[in-house]
């Protein structure tokens, strides 16, 4: 496999994670997630989770098996967003090593293939997640709306290098979302 097709998402949402939608779940078959926290779910200045975020995780609960995983080796801060959102979490995951998505996969009792690595970083999410046989989600980072616009300069080169080894980042949520009430 090429380093290409191991960056390459399976789907580009082109926002946030409270984009993803138990319709998208449903369309590829999907049974858990596994989420990452810093910037996927909560901007990493802020030290809890947003009534919105709440309010999505209540709504994907009811149709997916959902656990953390997070490269944070703070058992306070990604134990607190755990507690408040009630899930299942584990910490220090060093991906893209693939162990602790393993771990997280055999707590749920699915195959991988029903499972969706979700994150914003390509050269940890969604190349653990794509080294694993999982379906892979990138989505964009969680921004603290308090704060002025903040730079990604990490990810913006991963973006840069991934797209020169023929990573498509063009957003694919359009193919997933229904167009009409037929």
């Amino acid at each position: 496999m090429s380093w290409g097709a191991k960056l390459q998402p399976d789907l580009v949402l082109g926002g946030t994670i409270l984009k993803l939608t138990p319709e998208i779940l449903e369309k590829h078959q999907l049974k858990g997630l596994i989420l990452d926290v810093d910037e996927t779910l909560v901007p990493i200045t802020s030290p809890e989770a947003s009534e919105s975020l709440l309010i999505w995780v209540q709504q994907m609960r009811q149709v997916a098996s959902l656990w953390l995983v997070s490269n944070n080796i703070s058992e306070t801060r990604i134990g607190r967003i755990a507690k408040a959102v009630n899930l299942p979490y584990l910490i220090a995951a060093s991906k893209p090593s693939r162990r602790k998505l393993k771990q997280a996969a055999e707590a749920m009792a699915l195959p991988v293939e029903q499972i969706a690595m979700v994150g914003d970083r390509l050269f940890t999410d969604v190349l653990a997640g794509n080294r694993l046989g999982m379906f892979t989600i990138l989505v964009e980072p969680m921004v603290d709306p308090t704060m002025a616009v903040r730079s990604y300069p990490v990810r913006n080169l991963e973006v840069l290098i991934s797209q020169a080894l023929g990573v498509s980042l063009q957003s694919n949520l359009q193919k997933y979302t229904k167009k009409d009430n037929s």
